[in-house]
């Protein structure tokens, strides 16, 4: 089993012995978790590892078998929802826009836990909305219907609303699917900058480890409904955890960019790695004789 470092900074999020349940299959059993306050938290690990599961309990959209999610030491589902929607936004994986909403309006009701019966729309409001809008590059498409977009413009959409709610705690489920390479790359910096410049804590699945690593101050690998480590990217990610948790042969190489660790796969089938290459061996192989990690 891989060493488990924990979280030492902080934690308004957390959960403890969470055990979540669909129907009579369990999907995470015992999970104890901190997010650090401050930091940009990013969960990994194959498919149906119970990672957006843990996400969903963490905002509150899934209730838990056993167990419970704390904020700020307060159990989760006992805490107002207003003031539930006041402290965490939540972008889930596959959100649903009302028919011919537009992308002005379904921006705007990321201010729905601002708003009092008696001042339904302030200057504050109009501010954090033309913002989040303008963030995301999406404001030339304001007076557009949702439904007319492509996914990776509904998807900008979705994270402007998200935005616009402007929460300390920020829940991300996998917030770069269906965009191409570079809007993948203005999201996660976007989600840096939101937390650098902003103080914002951020919780995000990703399925890219690489992207993972790079973006992140603290990374939870998860397999089988468990966490099998976490701690920072620079400490954790080893050909021995891509192997442990994705069953993958792998040599892990500094990122020529940022320095963080960056996941090379082994040689793809029939590839010829030449004599000694080594192509799943930790450590062994050249990157250039490999291909890389998209786990």
């Amino acid at each position: 089993m891989t060493s488990t470092p924990r979280a030492t900074a902080p934690a308004r999020l957390t959960a403890r012995e969470l055990t979540l349940a669909y129907d009579d299959r369990t999907v995470v059993e015992g999970l104890d978790l901190a997010v650090p306050d401050g930091q940009v938290t990013v969960i990994v690990g194959p498919n149906a590892c119970g990672k957006s599961t843990t996400l969903r309990a963490l905002g509150r959209l899934l209730k838990p078998r056993s167990g419970a999610v704390l904020l700020d030491g307060a159990e989760l589902a006992r805490t107002p929802t207003r003031k539930i929607a006041q402290s965490i936004g939540l972008l889930p994986q596959s959100p649903s826009a009302p028919e011919a909403i537009t992308v002005a309006d379904l921006v705007a009701r990321g201010r729905q836990p601002h708003q009092h019966w008696w001042q339904q729309w302030s200057d504050e409001d109009e501010r954090a909305v033309t913002g989040a809008m303008e963030r995301t590059d999406i404001t030339a498409l304001a007076e557009r219907a949702v439904d007319e977009l492509s996914g990776g413009q509904r998807q900008r959409v979705w994270i402007a609303m998200a935005l616009a709610q402007e929460t300390d705690l920020l829940l991300l489920d996998e917030p770069t699917t269906y965009l191409d390479i570079a809007h993948q790359v203005e999201v996660l910096d976007l989600m840096r900058r939101l937390n650098k410049e902003r103080g914002r804590t951020v919780v995000a699945v990703l399925h890219d480890l690489n992207q993972a690593a790079r973006y992140a101050d603290h990374l939870v690998a998860m397999k089988n409904g468990r966490i099998v480590a976490e701690g920072h990217p620079g400490e954790i990610v080893t050909a021995e955890l891509v192997r442990e948790v994705f069953g993958l042969e792998s040599v892990v190489i500094p990122d020529p960019v940022t320095g963080s660790p960056l996941v090379v796969a082994g040689a793809p089938w029939g590839a010829d790695t030449g004599s000694g290459a080594g192509a799943g061996a930790a450590g062994g192989g050249a990157a250039s004789e490999s291909c890389a990690a998209d786990v």
